[in-house]
């Protein structure tokens, strides 16, 4: 389905490809309706303002959201384990289930990161992406939940991913992931201190629980391995 790739194209780095294939996501999304009616509105408001945006500015507000925000990062793992050790031995395992699909890396992305994984779904049977999206819904639905606090439109994309995933996100999982002190992306003393490397704890529930279910999103990737046929990603 390319409705995951349009929702992973807006959450991606604005670049004049960009700018010039966003002319064409609401013919797409009108045809494979995905995302529900109520929410095409705030999603076209937002494909408009890339569709219109000059390339510098799309770019700078992007970065000042994803890039300088630790709440906000597009990594799913980040929102999990943090930095600690148990965070890489996902990745790695995360990495060899796209693999085992067809599905191979070949950008500079960590296969945690939000597009990629949207990616990935794009290549899969939509009960199944709808299946796999509903593991780290609360994830998604924190996130968007942070963008409606900065009133940014890149909400849009996350509510749509919600409403998309077969499984309602938990709200005690979401209001957590919702107190954690979020640093003004200007205050740089703010920020260092929030992306200071995390203490790495050992023992029975010293990681990352109750965060994404990281567990519950490899088995279903286990899951989804066994029943469909591979497919190929270039």
């Amino acid at each position: 389905m390319k409705t995951f790739k349009i929702l992973s194209a807006l959450l991606s780095y604005p670049t004049e490809e960009l700018i010039e294939a966003s002319r064409e996501f609401p013919e797409i999304l009108d045809r494979e309706a995905m995302v529900p009616a109520h929410l095409r509105s705030p999603l076209d408001r937002l494909i408009g303002e890339i569709a219109n945006g000059e390339i510098y500015d799309l770019q700078e507000r992007y970065g000042l959201l994803f890039d300088r925000s630790k709440t906000l990062a597009l990594h799913l793992f980040e929102h999990v384990h943090g930095e600690s050790r148990d965070r890489g031995q996902a990745m790695v395992d995360l990495k060899t289930l796209y693999e085992n699909e067809g599905f191979y890396i070949s950008a500079n992305e960590l296969p945690d990161y939000i597009p990629l994984f949207l990616e990935f779904l794009s290549t899969q049977p939509v009960e199944a992406s709808r299946e796999l999206l509903g593991q780290p819904s609360h994830i998604l639905a924190a996130l968007a939940g942070r963008l409606e606090q900065r009133q940014s439109n890149y909400r849009a994309v996350f509510d749509a991913l919600v409403a998309i995933a077969s499984a309602a996100p938990d709200r005690t999982a979401v209001d957590a992931l919702l107190t954690e002190a979020d640093a003004d992306p200007v205050d740089y003393q703010a920020l260092d201190r929030a992306w200071e490397e995390e203490e790495v704890r050992f023992g029975p529930g010293a990681q990352g629980q109750g965060a994404c279910g990281q567990e519950g999103l490899i088995a279903k990737l286990r899951h989804v391995r066994r029943a469909v046929s591979p497919t190929s990603h270039q």
